[in-house]
């Protein structure tokens, strides 16, 4: 009996043992080297491409994507938080993209994502598009995330990798995006079926209020807050909500084009309004400026005869000096114009300045320089209205500027013939002073060279080499403008004329007035008064040029200009605020040529220090007028 229940017990015993041991031993034998090496090779033996190998759960790359190269990987919390996205990150956790020109903006990069993706969807197996609304969700998120990624991307590593690809990071690109989004969700507002769903509409109408707080004042991406990103992804998803309902394209094309038929419309209306109150502030004296003269006559008229008089009179006609001429109406421009010229020339006490203004600010303007000599450099004003010989008889332009029909020409409001270019409504084209230019050899009969300068020029160099150039015949040195096509004869003169055309090439190089070397020896020898006066009889009616000094000036000295080297000066600064700065930085004279003077609020303020570097806002009349940098 005992022995009957040993052998009982020692099957039972080996019953319980015998799978211990079998599973033990198999788990060993798998985890040796031996095993693995053959379970690879196993692996690697198989044969994927074959039909009966096939998986069918995963969108496989074609051999033209694995050529093309490349898969985008993206993965986010979002991605690994939602249950949804965890069933579908087992089948695939990848994004494919392609890109067809490493040239291609970044933009375009993230609607070709967009377009493969959608075809990728089209290739799938049979058994995927059973969960196709369930991944719905997933792809809008996972393109949000790649949005993100693609936009906030900004380590060192990820820029070298951008450069190599050539796309760079777009400074305002969430901006941009941002923008864009409410254009697209003011659309959607606009369409009937979105109207119809109230629910959508204060949805949609919430989501616009919050990124318009967002990008209210941000022009970069840096301005933007920290929630922008949330805003953005909300937007986003309620703009595929907007899509679903609104599923007619051709409503939204109509839509969009009447809105930036609209937008252009605005905007052209606006460029005019702009140009029209900026011709107005550049023809308009600020009241500092207009306080200054005054108060400057009050104080000279104080003055006694010996205290009026300017000292070295004696050197206004030696021709061993340099000399030049101004003519202006403003106190504080032509005295920014001499002290950059004294401070910057090497020998002062050699430099004469010839001014010439009007009865207006004769008084003014010399109080101003008796009060402020330029150091031991010469100076001297006169009066245009004393210049007897420059009459209507002798002068056409004279004649043709006091003339009533020119006047309503271009001054009185709302008249039949009156020239719809704003910039003929500035006074200056009516004043004699702007017209000095073609009379030096009358103002100055004694001098043989005259240097020119307008009065919104800062001199940063010392001018005396200009003296020394040689003009090789010409009247005019002056620097050329071909580089731009405004530029070009045929934008000054009207090549219609056949007076015009048959003289006169359209394609040929203007040159800058403001800083330009007159050898008047050679202008007495050629002529050069008589030519401008013909010419300016020719034109008696305005058919050859508008007004203005830079058309006859181009005409009279046609073949007669000798090309300076453009480091002698530089344009522009009163209308383009992206001049070179390194043409800038070496330039002789900086040329503010254009509506946005430096002394004016609507002037450059990055180009204004340069001026304003050479007034002294402390001085009791600047002080006194209000007149502040």
């Amino acid at each position: 009996m005992v022995k009957f229940q040993n052998v009982v017990l020692f099957f039972l015993l080996l019953t319980v043992a015998a799978p211990i041991l079998l599973y033990t031993d198999s788990y060993t034998s798998v985890n040796t080297p031996f095993s693995k090496r053959e379970f690879l090779e196993d692996v690697s033996a198989l044969t994927f491409n074959s039909e009966e190998n096939r998986l069918n759960l995963i969108h496989r790359e074609s051999p033209v994507d694995v050529r093309r190269g490349v898969v985008g990987v993206v993965y986010s919390k979002l991605d690994s938080d939602s249950p949804s996205i965890k069933a579908r990150d087992q089948v695939s956790a990848r994004v494919l993209s392609a890109t067809d020109d490493e040239t291609q903006s970044q933009t375009d990069n993230t609607i070709k994502q967009v377009t493969d993706h959608a075809v990728s969807e089209m290739d799938k197996p049979n058994d995927m598009h059973a969960s196709d609304e369930k991944e719905k969700a997933h792809n809008t998120v996972l393109f949000n995330e790649r949005m993100r990624v693609q936009l906030t991307q900004k380590e060192p590593k990820d820029s070298g990798a951008e450069k190599e690809s050539g796309n760079v990071m777009i400074p305002d690109a969430q901006v941009r995006h941002l923008k864009d989004q409410l254009i697209r969700a003011k659309v959607y507002l606009s369409l009937p079926a979105a109207k119809a769903n109230a629910h959508f509409v204060r949805e949609l109408r919430l989501r616009i209020r919050e990124v318009q707080r967002v990008v209210v004042d941000a022009s970069k991406d840096s301005d933007l807050p920290k929630n922008a990103m949330e805003r953005m992804k909300a937007m986003e998803q309620t703009l595929a909500k907007g899509k679903e309902i609104q599923d007619d394209c051709s409503t939204v094309v109509k839509k969009l084009r009447a809105m930036l038929h609209s937008a252009e419309e605005q905007l052209r209306v606006h460029k005019k309004q702009a140009m029209f109150l900026t011709q107005l502030t550049a023809k308009t004296i600020p009241k500092g400026l207009h306080c200054l003269p005054l108060r400057l006559t009050t104080d000279y008229y104080a003055l006694n005869s010996s205290e009026q008089q300017f000292p070295n009179q004696e050197k206004l006609e030696d021709n061993q000096l340099y000399h030049y001429a101004l003519f202006s109406d403003n106190v504080l421009a032509t005295s920014v114009v001499v002290n950059s010229t004294i401070t910057n020339a090497k020998h002062p006490s050699k430099h004469v300045f010839h001014i010439v203004t009007d009865r207006l600010n004769y008084a003014a303007m010399r109080m101003w320089f008796l009060d402020n000599p330029p150091g031991k450099a010469t100076i001297q004003v006169q009066n245009v209205e004393e210049f007897t010989w420059l009459n209507s008889s002798y002068s056409p332009v004279l004649k043709q500027l006091s003339s009533r029909s020119m006047i309503d020409y271009y001054f009185r409001a709302h008249h039949a013939n009156s020239d719809s270019n704003l910039k003929f409504r500035n006074p200056k084209y009516l004043s004699i002073l702007n017209h000095l230019r073609f009379y030096l050899p009358e103002i100055f009969p004694k001098l043989s060279k005259v240097l020119f300068l307008d009065d919104d020029i800062v001199v940063q160099k010392d001018l005396s080499g200009l003296w020394s150039v040689d003009l090789k015949g010409n009247v005019n040195g002056a620097v050329e403008t071909c580089g731009e096509s405004f530029h070009r004869f045929d934008r000054y003169l009207n090549f219609s004329n056949p007076l015009i055309s048959k003289n006169f090439d359209p394609r040929a190089c203007g040159w800058a007035y403001g800083m330009n070397v007159f050898d008047l020896d050679e202008w007495k020898k050629q002529n050069i008064t008589e030519v401008y006066h013909r010419w300016q009889n020719l034109n008696q009616d305005r058919d050859l040029w508008k007004l203005g000094t830079l058309p006859p000036g181009l005409i009279t000295f046609w073949k007669r200009t000798y090309p300076l080297d453009r480091k002698w000066h530089v344009l522009g600064l009163g209308y383009n605020p992206s001049v070179n700065q390194r043409d800038i930085e070496r330039a002789a004279v900086v040329h503010y040529n254009g509506n946005l003077k430096p002394w004016l609020e609507i002037g450059i303020p990055k180009y204004r220090g340069l001026w304003s570097k050479h007034v002294d806002y402390q001085h009791v009349y600047l002080r006194d007028c209000n007149i502040n940098p």
